[in-house]
């Protein structure tokens, strides 16, 4: 068979929404007998469910450690292997870490495909690993039938000042860096649906880095943080709420969108992790009469490289946003605030 060097690589990706994570019921299911292992230089592990895990080294050093890959999502392999690296990234950025080191994790069709397409994904992932000033030490490659990379990051922080997602506090207000949808775009743009103009806004957001927002949030002081990835804004607020033991209420009107999202959403064009993740979460959720169900399912949409959620001190929250829209981050907005009850729901009014 020859080999492939010019590819649509999205086409190789057969499976409808084989680019998601595990849903979170199978995966909930699939942890329950693996042994917790206790360690005191452990600060955030399995069981505490935050973005990545934390070991101390030192009392004024711990590092971060997290992995993350999937298939194409675009089908130019450099800018796949931009958003793949700036995804897993966003883990150690959300716990307020500096990127250091990553180990790249490549699945390739060596029979099928030409190296260079591999050689440009790694040319992709290269780029964002540099912007972030970490360092390339190596990595594992195996023969797959579908193309899929990421990278194992490894950062620092001081454990004084490690953001977690269980720190909110009633009062808070929630502060989001980057639109949501992008999901649901790129299974559009597998449609024929999307406009050129449309995906552009979408890859920019996935390629870019939460590397200022996380350093500006560090700066500011926030309470907890959490990043937008596969189980959605839903998912991912809800896992902040339960490990804070608060409720969290969400101004739907102030959630930044992508362009057409919500046209797309209606149209049934959905990847296959949104609806595990609203069959998962939606009993945690309480949505007023009228929020649109398109709404909700852009609000259980599995992101990409997607942005910060960060709960902060209201006296703080406009300083912050300032700073932020200041860096350029524009799209960030106070979407809600903290609540006392209900422990562990999300109200969207």
């Amino acid at each position: 068979m020859a080999k492939q060097n010019s590819v649509r690589l999205t086409e190789t990706v057969r499976c409808a929404g084989c680019a998601s994570k595990i849903g979170p019921g199978a995966l909930k299911d699939a942890l329950n007998d693996i042994p917790v292992f206790n360690d005191p230089r452990v600060i955030r592990g399995m069981e505490s469910l935050d973005n990545a895990g934390v070991f101390k080294l030192s009392e004024d050093l711990a590092i971060i450690q997290t992995v993350d890959f999937f298939p194409p999502l675009v089908d130019d392999p450099f800018t796949f292997g931009q958003i793949a690296v700036a995804n897993a990234l966003s883990d150690v950025y959300t716990m307020g870490g500096k990127p250091i080191t990553a180990m790249n994790l490549v699945c390739f069709p060596v029979e099928t495909m030409d190296p260079s397409i591999l050689r440009d994904v790694l040319r992709g992932g290269a780029d964002k690993l540099m912007e972030a000033g970490a360092v390339l030490v190596g990595g594992h490659s195996i023969d797959d039938p579908v193309l899929k990379f990421g990278i194992a990051a490894t950062g620092t922080v001081h454990p004084k000042q490690l953001l977690t997602n269980s720190g909110a506090r009633p009062g808070d207000k929630v502060i989001l860096t980057k639109a949501l949808g992008s999901g649901i775009t790129i299974t559009a743009m597998k449609a024929g649906q999307v406009d050129d103009q449309t995906l552009a806004a979408v890859i920019k957001s996935m390629v870019t880095l939460n590397n200022k927002a996380s350093v500006l949030m560090v700066e500011v002081g926030v309470h907890s943080a959490t990043d937008i990835t596969g189980f959605g804004f839903l998912g991912h607020t809800i896992q902040l709420a339960n490990n804070s033991t608060v409720g969290i209420k969400i101004h739907a009107a102030s959630v930044p969108l992508f362009p057409r999202v919500l046209e797309f959403t209606a149209k049934g064009l959905c990847p296959g992790g949104l609806y595990r993740n609203r069959d998962f979460y939606s009993p945690s959720v309480k949505a007023a009469g009228d929020i649109s169900a398109d709404l909700l399912d852009v609000f259980h949409d599995p992101q990409t490289s997607g942005g910060l959620l960060i709960c902060v001190a209201p006296r703080q929250a406009e300083n912050l946003l300032d700073k932020l829209n200041e860096a350029g981050i524009s799209e960030a907005a106070i979407i809600g605030e903290v609540v006392n009850e209900p422990r562990g729901m999300i109200s969207i009014e």
